[in-house]
């Protein structure tokens, strides 16, 4: 056995004796429950999915099931319009569900003894919903759905490409040939009865599996499902059509030009094998040997040699009727596509001639075996993958098979999927092209017919929701009255170890060994901070750069030792911040830390790699300028922080960027990422002496002078409130910003004003933001409000992106609900904020990325490590005049109001506001 068989043999559990311990039962009404205990904090995930998404639609009813989804949250007959959203804030749940293909599913995680109110809250969407949807329930919740694709699919660059692909490889009749959100045209037909249709063909119980994950009593849990579930009626459920099958006569090629799009973008997509064929577990290391990393033959090709793409990415994606193997390729501004496919096929031609290297598949396969332990790391994480199991592999147990399979993919195995699905196949390819670029364009690509909903004022009708009245009678007990709260968890913060080594780094950790997994983060002060206004960026080309090779490493040699040891190492630079961070099993903890020593002292600084660098974040700044979202963050930054450097963007200018060299890089290396100026962060499976002893090397050899002086503080002025639009022609959505500076996160006023905000913007689906733009108009998919202070400053805001022709109507409710917030909020509103904020707190150090950020808050504002528990005194001591005084404080007086969007269509109308006349900006 070689050294690197070694390494890989002491990474993780063995395949063969893996699994997720369950127990399952079958209720008489067919519903399916699985048990999962994890006593590692007092919570429960509660997850119901049903066997059912937008595969089971029919063409001219696509996007139904995504819809419901919207709708099975709204009401039901026992919680009551809202009731849902209600009950998850006074128990401090985090609530949420999502629409595949293939699945629908809903989601709670509570404090545990919130967890028969969830048990009974789900019995009551399940059993007794469908009777509480009205046809305007129906209406406004398209809206919302509308928005969602308006912010998800038409108003983002490349938003259309699934919708291309798709289309074009599977054939008339194949369910998988439009889209999870469906056509808009298909959203404006749904009605109420199809909503009652669907109800009742699907949404019974014997088509849903229910897990409970967590800190659960067994026997206890079952009791409660039975009562709540058990006397919900079975109903006949329609087995799913036999789709065609899905095979190419020859390769389709099309283009679209995007309205959105900087720069061109290559989509090639070959059908393959549906979820947990035996090949799929060959074709997913397959995309891995392809694109991931350094060594592989499309990042050689088309990054190193031909410098035609910042990056490149092959994958397999496998669902339960068929699968898609997927190359992207973003390509450099004014790049003929052509070129980038002739590079393709050199890519693949040199696979072909190296095959599989042993090395190359043991370091895909380490990585990717962490990961299917990374995405088991939390109860819920755990609920999510047996539930997957049970639907679709007929197992909840099926993880050790699973891992078994991917473990065992072969060489040959590679290659044979390669010949066998990929290679001289017949294939779908999209180009995507900058408006008026068409000549980039793939030669002899056809048009793509993509849909895009014309925004006309005052187009949608007005609507007065109102709940359905019909009632589902109650059989063995009174399902109005909530069940009470079980025995308060108790709640303890972690314990934070601090030491500090010879040169003066500090170190601070918190040992937890519920996995085997380690998180790192060295940490410097800095960051954008320590650049010069107008020259920012090179903090974040630096980052970019550090991995690109050390003095006695290539690139390539240091990425293969971190891969083969199942770790990850990212260097990253903020507008604050400059970290080295990562992840990796505690037995090769101590390895790991030699490499992120060498990573930090011994900089490779090599020419060429620094100029792939350079392009690589060139292409991002222009691909982030055709973002309405990015464009409306910049402009904000700009408006809130003025002259001062934290205006700046972290990734830099094209300009600023173009103009570095090796010798800045090496300035802000050798002044920024000093010892006395860092702390290095850990938590997970080690103890204090096991995080600190690995780093005796890097506390001799790395030394250096004081820390940096950081900049003073902004200041807020009055004289930049006002409003802003930034035109975005075209546009199917406003991106809306309000706010101005207010308070750094050390201020004794932060926490209470962000208890403040709660009720207005910062407690989701409950709040009151939420409640009237989407809930009650349908203007908007999300909104939210928050206080951003970190030692600094930070912004108070308030962003949503509306419907186009509801610019205007939004900002008119946003300007309303600031001024009356304080005045109106009461006692009812205290008692929301505080059970959440109090209750919530359950969920506070549950992964090891919280307890990660527990030690960040210690080293970045001096915070106790139980910072948490005693602001919970805040949240009680609160009372409704405190709440009025800091909303007059924070919320009153002149603000920031941005906009980016149609100005042809929408700019006019906001002079009724009387905000002012709205000052153009560039974009």
């Amino acid at each position: 056995m070689n050294p690197t068989t070694l390494i890989l043999a002491a990474l993780l559990p063995a395949a063969d004796t893996f699994e997720i311990p369950f127990a399952k039962h079958t209720l008489e009404n067919g519903l399916e429950v699985i048990l999962h205990v994890d006593e590692s904090d007092p919570l429960a995930a509660v997850a119901m999915t049903f066997h059912v998404g937008s595969a089971r639609e029919v063409e001219g009813r696509t996007g139904f099931a995504h819809l419901f989804e919207h709708l099975f949250f709204l009401d039901s007959e026992n919680l009551g319009p809202g009731g849902l959203d209600r009950l998850m804030t006074r128990i401090g749940s985090s609530t949420n569900g999502s629409t595949s293909r293939d699945r629908t599913n809903y989601f709670e995680v509570v404090p545990i003894d919130g967890l028969e109110k969830a048990l009974w809250a789900e019995a009551d969407k399940l059993g007794f919903f469908i009777n509480t949807v009205s046809e305007s329930v129906v209406a406004k919740e398209k809206q919302v759905v509308k928005n969602e694709k308006r912010q998800g699919v038409d108003n983002r660059p490349y938003g259309h490409t699934s919708f291309v692909i798709d289309r074009a490889m599977f054939p008339e009749g194949h369910p998988y040939g439009w889209q999870v959100i469906g056509s808009l045209a298909d959203l404006d037909a749904a009605a109420v009865d199809d909503a009652k249709e669907f109800h009742r063909l699907w949404y019974g119980p014997n088509n849903a599996t229910l897990v409970v994950a967590g800190d659960i009593d067994p026997a206890q849990t079952m009791e409660w499902i039975e009562k709540y579930f058990g006397e919900i009626p079975a109903r006949p459920t329609p087995d799913g059509a036999e789709p065609p099958p899905v095979v190419l006569a020859e390769t389709r090629s099309l283009f679209h030009e995007d309205n959105f799009a900087n720069l061109p973008f290559l989509t090639l997509a070959w059908p393959t094998v549906e979820l947990y064929h035996p090949d799929a577990y060959a074709l997913d290391v397959l995309g891995a040997l392809l694109s991931d990393g350094r060594s592989t033959p499309f990042y050689k090709v088309l990054v190193e040699e031909r410098g035609l793409a910042p990056q490149t990415s092959a994958s397999h994606r496998a669902e339960e009727l068929a699968g898609q193997f997927f190359v992207q390729l973003p390509a450099y501004a004014g790049t003929d596509l052509d070129s980038v496919r002739r590079a393709v096929d050199e890519a693949f031609a040199r696979f072909e001639e190296g095959g599989v290297p042993t090395d190359e598949l043991r370091r895909v396969k380490a990585g990717t075996e962490t990961d299917f332990y990374r995405g088991l790391s939390s109860a819920l994480g755990k609920a999510f993958q047996l539930a997957r199991y049970s639907i679709f592999a007929d197992d909840p147990g099926y993880a050790g098979e699973d891992l078994r399979r991917l473990v065992a993919v072969s060489a040959e195995d590679v290659m044979r999927v390669y010949e066998g699905y990929i290679k001289d196949r017949p294939h779908v390819a999209a180009s995507f092209v900058p408006r008026g670029q068409v000549e980039l364009a793939l030669v002899g690509a056809e048009r793509a017919e993509v849909v895009v909903e014309p925004i006309v004022q005052g187009a949608e009708e007005e609507f007065t929701v109102t709940r359905g009245e019909g009632r589902t009678p109650a059989r063995s007990f009174d399902r109005s009255v909530e069940p009470p709260f079980g025995e308060s968890p108790s709640v303890r913060a972690p314990e934070v170890f601090e030491e500090t080594l010879a040169n003066g780094l500090r170190v601070l950790g918190v040992e937890d060994r519920e996995n085997p997994m380690v998180q790192f983060e060295l940490s410097f002060p800095g960051g954008m901070l320590l650049e010069e206004p107008g020259r920012t960026g090179v903090a974040n080309l630096l980052a970019e750069t550090m991995l690109e090779g050390t003095a006695t490493r290539t690139a390539e040699e240091l990425e293969q030792a971190i891969d083969l040891l199942g770790a990850s190492i990212q260097v990253g630079s903020g507008a604050e911040i400059f970290r080295v961070s990562g992840s990796v099993l505690a037995r090769n903890y101590a390895e790991t830390m030699a490499l992120v020593e060498e990573v930090l002292l011994e900089p490779r600084f090599d020419p060429e790699r620094f100029e792939l660098a350079r392009q690589r974040v060139l292409s991002s700044i222009q691909r982030a300028k055709a973002q309405p979202q990015f464009v409306a963050s910049r402009a904000f930054s700009e408006l809130v922080y003025g002259d001062h450097i934290l205006a700046g963007s972290p990734m830099g200018t094209e300009e600023s960027v173009a103009e570095f060299t090796l010798d800045d890089l090496r300035a802000y290396h050798e002044r920024a990422l000093v010892p006395a100026a860092a702390a290095f962060l850990v938590a997970g499976a080690v103890s204090p002496m096991e995080a600190a002893a690995p780093l005796a090397s890097l506390a001799e050899r790395w030394t250096g002078g004081e820390a940096p002086t950081l900049p003073d503080q902004p200041l807020w002025s009055a004289e930049r409130a006002g409003l802003y639009f930034i035109d975005v022609p075209g546009a199917a959505q406003s991106v809306i910003t309000v706010g101005r500076l207010s308070l750094p996160r050390t201020d004794e006023e932060h926490h209470p004003a962000t208890v403040m905000n709660f009720r207005l913007g910062g407690g989701g689906f409950a709040s009151d933001l939420t409640q009237i733009l989407r809930e009650g108009k349908g203007y908007t998919y999300g909104v939210g409000s928050g206080f951003s202070g970190t030692s600094y400053p930070g912004p108070f805001r308030i962003g949503t992106s509306v419907r186009s022709n509801v610019t205007f109507e939004s900002l008119e409710i946003i300007r309303d609900m600031l001024a009356s917030y304080g005045p109106e909020f009461d006692a009812k509103d205290l008692e929301v904020t505080q059970g959440f904020l109090l209750r919530t707190n359950a969920r506070a150090f549950e992964t090891l990325g919280a307890k990660l950020g527990v030690v960040r808050d210690v080293v970045n504002y001096d915070f106790a490590p139980d910072y948490v528990l005693e602001q919970e005194q805040t949240v009680r001591e609160m009372t409704v005049e405190r709440i009025r005084e800091l909303a007059d404080r924070h919320l009153g007086g002149e603000m920031i109001w941005l906009v980016v969007g149609d100005a042809a269509t929408q700019m006019d109308r906001l002079e009724a506001l009387g905000l002012g006349k709205p000052v153009v900006l560039e974009r």
